[in-house]
């Protein structure tokens, strides 16, 4: 009897033991940190946000043009384009029957006035990518998709050639033909029912590009018209000293219309800071 008792306790003693010995302690474990960027999408690295915020801030003298990659690009560069190429613009229009001002916007948006990759080693100012009939040379470009084909061409005046050929030779821009021959905003926004491109704002670029650098002089010279700019884009003479502010003015859009630089508005006109109001009228030169 004696012999079970003494067993039994040696049983318990060794449990308990065991048991100590395998007793956990609880360890603190801290949650990952989960950063909420401002699109709503979570990041796990904290610097994403602070990297959009950099790629944001950029010069206001720069304007950013999106097509087949970003561009940043400014008036004095946009008006080296247009000098550049508006009389293939204009050859091309009486060839093809396609506005020289749709041409050269549609140049300057896809191209980011001849800044862009595309243009500047393949001679592409107008985003055009291989498709199965193109046999030439090519270029691989991240566009829609990874690397994509896009034609190569040894002279730009090739490009804006191909370009014309490109819309004369598809079917479904036929109606475009129909407009009058200086309609820009028909074509504008023929050219996205057609599905030249997916942006829905296209036609809205191509026609304040339009408007902005006065390209529709060019159809003009073409046909033997009179060109008479919009009263809103009615370039200002020398003479011409004061401007009258309309709703929706500010320095900058002022500086990019007349091209003059914000500060040079504020010196000649005595201003502090950028405030304007309604009526206010200020010198321009």
């Amino acid at each position: 009897m004696i012999k079970k008792i003494i067993y039994f306790v040696v049983a318990i003693l060794i449990v308990s033991c065991g048991a100590s010995r395998n007793k956990k302690v609880p360890v603190s474990k801290k949650k990952p940190v989960t950063v909420v960027a401002n699109d709503g999408k979570t990041d796990q690295n904290s610097n994403t946000s602070s990297s959009s915020n950099e790629n944001k801030s950029s010069s206001n003298n720069d304007e950013e043009l999106v097509a087949t990659s970003k561009v940043l690009t400014n008036a004095e560069s946009i008006a080296l384009y247009v000098t550049t190429y508006k009389e293939i613009a204009k050859q091309n229009m009486k060839e093809y029957g396609i506005p020289a001002s749709i041409t050269l916007a549609q140049g300057i948006l896809e191209s980011g006035a001849g800044r862009g990759r595309l243009s500047i080693e393949a001679n592409n100012h107008f985003g055009i990518k291989c498709h199965k009939e193109w046999n030439g040379p090519s270029i691989r470009h991240d566009d829609d998709a990874l690397q994509e084909c896009f034609r190569k061409y040894n002279d730009p005046a090739e490009s804006y050639k191909d370009h014309s050929l490109f819309l004369t030779s598809r079917s479904w821009y036929k109606p475009l033909f129909l407009l009058e021959k200086d309609d820009y905003e028909g074509w504008a926004k023929g050219l996205k029912k057609s599905g030249y491109a997916t942006d829905p704002k296209y036609p809205t670029k191509l026609i304040a590009i339009i408007e902005r650098y006065q390209l529709n002089q060019y159809d003009s010279e073409v046909l033997n018209k009179k060109y008479e700019p919009k009263t809103e884009s009615k370039p200002i003479s020398i003479n011409e000293s004061l401007y009258t502010i309309q709703q929706g003015d500010t320095l900058y859009s002022l500086s990019k219309k007349y091209n003059v630089s914000v500060e040079e508005l504020k010196e000649i006109n005595g201003l502090s800071d950028n405030a304007l109001s309604v009526g206010q009228k200020i010198k321009l030169k």
